[in-house]
């Protein structure tokens, strides 16, 4: 029998891991919010992996009650996801998933792209997605990790913002209103260089945004999340002193 693996979460998309997982043939243990980690980590002190499925919202105080045992284990597959959020709990090297296929409620999950894997367990997190045939790669650095995060972080933001003022569809964003697309993604891509300290190819960066529309042209572009996003990367904006102002005008026009 191979190692276990504890999820962390018991949604959507901890439920498409789990099945992998299980289909792999590691034993899965559940932590739920009235789950004693502490209790559970002396049970099972080396898990293979210990993957924290909660929603982006509920990441970090989920990462402040990791057991010490199983820091060096723990796995990452948020949306907005960047290297501070994990460094910020004194987690190194954690295995991360940038999820590009999404899980609704009564409907299968439902693959948009590839998604890249990077970190010491990618391996598992691979083979349990090759049992669903969910297509995905495996990272070779950190440079390319932090790249396709931050690719992730523009094509959620982007379309959620969009939508804010078009609504409709991905399709509709990148080919009826391009100019507009164009101009909330630099901003947004201001943001992410200011939080990850470092500059990217800007256009590397679109194009790899557009991959993702091109992979679910009738995708919705504004979530229930979508002023939140927004507001909270205003919050980045105004700490780093940047002017944005296309997002600016689109927050007023939503207050």
């Amino acid at each position: 029998m191979l190692d276990p693996v504890v999820v962390v979460g018991i949604g959507e998309m901890a439920g498409v891991f789990t099945r992998g997982l299980l289909k792999l043939g590691h034993p899965v243990y559940p932590v739920t919010r009235q789950t004693d980690m502490e209790e559970l980590a002396a049970t099972i002190p080396e898990p293979a992996l210990v993957l924290v499925a909660v929603g982006e919202n509920d990441l970090h105080p989920t990462l402040e009650k990791i057991p010490a045992q199983w820091q060096s284990k723990v796995g990452l597959l948020q949306n907005e996801l960047l290297p501070r959020d994990w460094l910020a709990h004194g987690l190194q090297t954690p295995t991360v998933v940038s999820v590009w296929f999404e899980k609704k409620k009564a409907q299968d999950y439902k693959v948009l792209v590839p998604s890249p894997v990077y970190g010491p367990a990618a391996s598992i997190i691979t083979e349990a997605f090759k049992k669903l045939d969910i297509s995905c790669w495996e990272l070779n650095s950190t440079e390319e990790l932090e790249f396709e995060l931050v690719r992730k972080n523009v094509y959620i933001l982007t379309t959620n913002i969009t939508g804010l003022r078009i609504g409709g569809t991905v399709e509709d964003l990148w080919y009826k209103n391009e100019t507009l697309a164009r101009q909330i993604a630099n901003e947004i891509i201001d943001i992410q260089e200011w939080l990850v300290s470092k500059s990217f190819d800007r256009e590397k960066l679109i194009l790899g945004m557009v991959e993702g529309i091109q992979g679910d042209l009738e995708h919705k572009n504004m979530g229930r999340s979508a002023p939140g996003r927004l507001a909270r990367n205003l919050g980045f904006a105004d700490e780093a002193g940047l002017a944005v102002p296309t997002l600016r005008e689109i927050y007023r026009s939503e207050a």
